[in-house]
């Protein structure tokens, strides 16, 4: 059991030494999360159409997906803003593919909008309410606005869902965002947490 906690701490190490909080490394992150959560959303789109088809709503699923990387990294870097950066690339990536969609000329605010929803998220102080808003607690609940945001644009600006499928869409967002912010919470606590003791140890 102790060499298997060793192995743990000597990966987390390894993966502190890559995010050295230079400028450098911070824009590598942003875009490698940008393209993974592009490729990512591609790639189950088939499933969560299928899913989503099944449910008579829009979508709500792939979405999330994409916008947890955008919060680990943004967790990840530090940097204020880097969520609604990361939208504005994830943005200029759909239209240089040309995926204008059914928004047309606000696509891009389809991007943006989670970024700052994100991003807002990630200003709240951790330790605020006890102790409770934890790195864990804020990628979760990041996710999960983010999620809920992008649902809402979108009803808005193409599909105007009457009441039902609306709730029923944002609830398929909602519990999205919060397994995608589960996940990106249990990869960005263990990093934050060994980069803080880091920190004590110096």
């Amino acid at each position: 059991m102790q060499n298997n906690n060793t192995v743990s701490k000597n990966r987390v190490a390894s993966v502190l030494r890559f995010f050295d909080g230079s400028l450098r490394s911070d824009l590598l992150i942003m875009v490698v999360f940008c393209f993974a959560g592009v490729l990512c959303k591609k790639l189950i789109n088939p499933v969560a159409n299928a899913i989503t088809g099944a449910l008579h709503i829009p979508g709500g699923i792939s979405t999330a997906v994409a916008l947890m990387f955008l919060v680990i990294a943004a967790s990840l870097t530090k940097r204020k803003w880097s969520a609604s950066a990361m939208g504005m690339m994830q943005a200029a990536m759909a239209l240089a593919m040309g995926s204008m969609g059914s928004m047309g000329l606000l696509r891009p605010l389809a991007y943006l909008i989670p970024g700052i929803v994100i991003d807002l998220v990630m200003l709240i102080p951790e330790g605020m309410s006890g102790g409770l808003f934890t790195s864990r607690a804020k990628a979760f609940f990041a996710n999960i606005l983010s999620s809920v945001s992008a649902a809402l644009f979108a009803d808005l600006v193409v599909f105007h869902l009457p009441t039902k499928p609306l709730m029923a869409y944002l609830c398929v967002a909602a519990l999205s965002g919060a397994v995608c912010g589960f996940v990106a919470g249990a990869v960005v606590a263990p990093i934050k947490d060994a980069d803080d003791h880091g920190g004590d140890n110096e």
